[in-house]
């Protein structure tokens, strides 16, 4: 039990890392585009502005979602040492904390992006976490 708990909150500290860390890298490699995107992001945010979201910045957002996902899944289920309870409740956690980020940005983003962010959390997490019983 111990380690599935260790596996879910090492898996939830990873996925937030990935998040953050490709987000941080994408603003540095185009400050102009994906970083100002960011800014104007949190600007609309603080204000509860509606904002015009670039749907390509959207989808690489749900691709490194989709990698952070499979990439906490595998490391929860290696501390885990294979249980699938692990990936699956690294799912549930992300999908809960997820929920309440996405409320906070639900007039930033189109609701098709909130949907599929969301609904990508916990197969992603399990997915990843079958890769390490292929390893």
């Amino acid at each position: 039990m111990l380690r599935i708990v260790l596996g879910v909150i090492a898996g939830f500290i990873a996925w937030s890392i990935l998040w953050v860390g490709g987000n941080q890298v994408f603003d540095q490699l185009s400050p102009g585009w994906y970083g100002a995107h960011h800014d104007k992001v949190a600007v609309a945010v603080a204000n509860g502005a509606r904002f015009e979201s670039d749907t390509t910045i959207i989808l690489i957002g749900l691709v490194l979602s989709i990698i952070a996902s499979l990439m906490a899944g595998f490391l929860a289920a290696v501390i885990a040492r294979g249980n699938r309870n692990a990936p699956l409740f690294l799912g549930i956690l992300l999908l809960i904390v997820g929920v309440a980020v996405q409320a906070q940005l639900w007039n930033v983003f189109p609701v098709w992006y909130h949907i599929i962010f969301l609904a990508l959390l916990i197969p992603m997490s399990i997915l990843g976490g079958r890769l390490k019983r292929r390893a």
